[in-house]
């Protein structure tokens, strides 16, 4: 290990396994807290798959090389006049199994305040010994959209395959840098195929949770990073927030007017977007399967046929 990154970030001993898919390593997800976190879906994808999927820390980073308490102190717990409890910021990595047992790798915790140069070649170090094999970069932006539509998961990147059919912006971009932008471009400096979502959370919503956001970020993960997620706590998440919001906009007109007016706007910028991209699948259509998808999964089923016989 570099010296560099040995004082960067420290592995746990003894080493989990990390193993890989076939011919190919794993997956790294990357949902770092505290840039892009409208509606709470980054950290709340993070936090969901750590509470439903088991779980093993595999490099645990020196937070105090890292971040800036001053601009983001922790939190401390005083009870009958002394410190009992402060909070522990943890920037960490950590090895997940999905539904099949597939591992996959989950960088989570605080964005760091400094040495994004110093961070960004330690993960890709820590990419390159566990044989990374993909990348997703999880964002959630706040964006002059209604709650009434289809949610939009935008993606950019250099693979194809990672992003497929999601929604994608023509023409350049100036936004401000992230840690985990910074880190997208090394990655993709080592050929490691990356890919960055993006939800489009209802401006209006987008300090307060929202599991649609959360839900549909992991959805692509899943199907495009090809993972069997556990999504049906975030499923019934949503449906009583969406109808929380259905009571608030029949109780007022004011809303009404607002939502319309987004569904206006939202509507013709979808039908723009059909025009330019033809053949993109849009928000709220279903992706129709491949012959060469539907030919697996046929061989899947005989094959599970075999083994019950």
């Amino acid at each position: 290990m570099p010296e560099e990154s040995r004082r960067m970030y420290k592995l746990e001993y003894p080493s989990p396994e990390v193993s890989a898919d076939g011919n190919t390593g794993p997956t790294l997800i990357v949902a770092l807290q505290g840039y892009a976190d409208a509606g709470q879906a980054v950290s709340a994808s993070a936090d969901h798959l750590m509470a439903a999927l088991e779980n093993r820390l595999v490099a645990s980073f020196n937070t105090d090389e890292l971040i800036d308490y001053r601009s983001r102190r922790p939190t401390v717990t005083m009870e009958n006049n002394e410190v009992t409890k402060i909070e522990k910021l943890a920037l960490a990595m950590r090895v997940l199994r999905d539904i099949q047992g597939q591992h996959f790798l989950l960088l989570s915790g605080p964005e760091p305040d400094l040495r994004w140069d110093a961070f960004t070649h330690a993960v890709a170090d820590l990419a390159r010994k566990y044989n990374v094999s993909r990348v997703v970069s999880l964002y959630s932006a706040p964006m002059t959209v209604p709650h009434t539509r289809p949610l939009v998961i935008s993606a950019h990147g250099t693979s194809p395959e990672l992003m497929q059919d999601l929604f994608r912006f023509d023409g350049s971009v100036v936004l401000p840098g992230s840690a985990a932008l910074q880190l997208e471009s090394v990655l993709g400096e080592q050929r490691t195929p990356v890919a960055g979502f993006t939800a489009h959370v209802p401006h209006y919503v987008a300090s307060s949770p929202y599991p649609e956001a959360t839900l549909k970020l992991l959805r692509s993960v899943a199907h495009n990073a090809h993972l069997d997620l556990p999504l049906q706590t975030l499923e019934r998440d949503w449906e009583r927030v969406a109808q929380q919001l259905s009571e608030q906009m029949e109780d007022s007109a004011e809303i009404q007017h607002v939502v319309g007016a987004l569904e206006q706007q939202y509507d013709e910028e979808v039908e723009r977007y059909r025009t330019r991209h033809p053949k993109a699948v849009l928000p709220g259509e279903e992706d129709v399967p491949s012959g060469e998808e539907i030919g697996e999964e046929f061989e899947r089923f005989l094959a599970n046929l075999d083994e019950e016989e």
